[in-house]
C-alpha cells in the first residue's frame, strides 16, 4: 500500500475552472497591483498558448524568427515573491480566469496542497510531489491541440513555496527534503520539455529561501510590495466616497495607514481591504452612520502586520 499513488484529492484543494464570474469579480478587486496583473496575463497567456505571440509575429514582425523561439523556450514557470498581505496569492487564485477570457479557452487551476509535504515516511513527498507534475502533464497533455493551439491549459500553484522547495544548500536540510527538491525540479523540466499548454505559478514570502536552481528555472519572478500613499488612496477612494467621505478625509486616513512614528512600515493591501474597511462598517453596523471621525478613530487603533523576516 505504500507505493500507491496518491490521488488528485490528495495531491490538490480546491480546484478551480475558469473562466469564473466569481473569480472575475474578485480579479477586479486586487487595485494597485496594474503592473503586476498586466506582466502576468501577458506571461501566462504566452505559456499556455503560444500560438498568440505567433500570429502577433506574423502581423508585426513576419521575420522574427528566432526570437520568437527564444521567448517561447522560457520555462514554464512564475515565482510571486514578496511582502506578506501583498496580493500574490489572491492574484494567483484569480489570474487565470483573466487569461482564459483572453486567450479564449477553459483554464483549470491545481494548487497543490501542503499536505504534499508527507508525514515523515522516506519518500512520500518526494512521490507526492512527481506524482503532482504527472497529474499536471498528462491533463495539459489532453487539451494540447494537434495545430499548436491550445483548446485549454492547466496551472499547478504552490502557495508558500519555500515550504517545498527550499535551497539544498542549507546544511541541515534532511535528505527527504533535498529529494523533494529535486522532483519539484524534474517536474518543471518536464513540463517545459513537453511544450504544453500549461504553468506553474509559486508564491513565496522568502524568495532568498527558494533553491537557486528553482530560481533560475523563473521565466519570471513577480516582486510585490506595500502599497504605496498613490496605491493605498485607489484603493480607499471609491468605497470611503461611497460613505460620504469627501477626498480630504480620505487623504487623511491614506497617511495614517503608511509609515508612522509607531511603525517603519504602513498598511498591506490585506490591512485595507479585510481589516480597517470592513471594520469601519462593522463599528456602525447596525444602527449608526459610518462617520470620517470615527473611521479615523479606527484607523489609528489599528496595527499594520508585522513584515516577514526572511531570516
Amino acid at each position: 500500500m505504500e507505493n500507491l499513488k496518491p490521488s488528485a484529492e490528495e495531491l490538490f484543494e480546491q480546484a478551480y475552472t475558469y473562466p469564473d464570474t466569481d473569480m472575475k469579480e474578485r480579479y477586479s478587486m486586487l487595485i494597485g497591483l496594474d503592473e503586476q496583473k498586466n506582466k502576468l496575463k501577458k506571461i501566462l497567456g504566452l505559456l499556455v498558448n503560444p500560438t498568440g505571440i505567433e500570429e502577433w509575429a506574423k502581423k508585426h514582425h513576419p521575420s522574427a524568427k528566432k526570437i520568437i523561439h527564444t521567448v517561447l523556450r522560457r520555462p514554464p514557470l512564475i515565482v510571486l515573491a514578496g511582502d506578506v498581505g501583498a496580493g500574490k496569492t489572491e492574484l494567483a487564485l484569480t489570474i487565470g480566469d483573466e487569461v482564459a477570457r483572453q486567450e479564449k479557452i477553459n483554464i483549470t487551476l491545481l494548487p497543490i496542497s501542503l499536505s504534499a509535504r508527507g508525514n515523515g515516511r522516506v519518500g512520500q513527498m518526494t512521490q507526492l510531489i512527481s506524482t503532482a507534475f504527472e497529474y499536471t502533464i498528462e491533463k495539459a497533455k489532453k487539451i494540447k491541440g494537434q495545430s499548436g493551439a491550445a483548446r485549454g491549459a492547466v496551472i499547478l500553484l504552490v502557495d508558500e513555496a519555500d515550504a517545498l522547495a527550499q535551497s539544498r544548500e542549507n546544511t541541515q536540510m534532511h535528505h527527504e527534503d533535498k529529494a523533494g527538491v529535486n522532483a519539484f525540479i524534474r517536474g518543471i523540466d518536464n513540463l517545459g520539455n513537453g511544450k504544453l499548454p500549461a504553468a506553474v505559478l509559486m508564491c513565496t514570502n522568502r524568495i532568498g529561501s527558494l533553491d537557486p536552481a528553482i530560481k533560475r528555472r523563473s521565466a519570471e519572478v513577480l516582486y510585490f510590495n506595500r502599497p504605496s500613499k498613490d496605491q493605498r488612496l485607489n484603493v480607499l477612494n471609491g468605497p470611503l466616497q461611497e460613505l460620504g467621505f469627501n477626498l480630504k478625509d480620505v487623504e487623511e486616513i491614506v497617511e495614517m495607514t503608511g509609515e508612522s512614528k509607531e511603525f517603519e512600515y504602513g498598511f498591506t493591501f490585506s490591512d485595507l481591504t479585510q481589516r480597517l474597511i470592513p471594520s469601519i462598517i462593522l463599528d456602525a453596523y447596525p444602527d449608526k452612520n459610518v462617520t470620517p471621525t470615527r473611521a479615523k478613530e479606527i484607523a489609528k487603533g489599528i496595527i499594520p502586520t508585522s513584515p516577514f523576516k526572511e531570516y
